[in-house]
């Protein structure tokens, strides 16, 4: 059984940076591309990030693309989204995902099978 766990949120003014970090269980960590979500109150989860399985390759969302960054270190079985230039609209619960392959692209909740129980991001103005 794989478990995700998230931290790093918080509260942070308009402008600010947080570091987001997931880690997993499990031996398998570095044979699966991984993936960063969002939902926002009253919103559906919506795709925020991924990244294959050696690092190699990464995909953003428009709305984050060049103020968030996403990596990993294999050897601590552990994922980053790195968010700068915050705004008020990227206030939400981010959650961290196993992909069910290990390339790049996975931009779609069914393409991932295990996801972290999230933790909050609030953003204000």
């Amino acid at each position: 059984q794989v478990q995700l766990v998230e931290s790093g949120g918080g509260l942070v003014q308009a402008g600010g940076s947080l570091r987001l970090s997931c880690a997993a269980s499990g031996r398998t960590f570095s044979s699966y591309a991984m993936g960063w979500f969002r939902q926002a109150p009253g919103k559906e989860r919506e795709f925020v990030a991924t990244i294959s399985w050696s690092g190699g390759s990464t995909y953003y969302a428009d709305s984050v693309k060049g103020r968030f960054t996403i990596s990993r270190d294999n050897a601590k079985n552990t994922v980053y989204l790195q968010m700068n230039s915050l705004k008020p609209e990227d206030t939400a619960v981010y959650c961290c995902a196993r992909a069910k392959g290990s390339g790049s692209y996975y931009h779609q909740i069914y393409q991932y099978d295990y996801w972290g129980q999230g933790t909050q991001v609030t953003v204000s103005s």
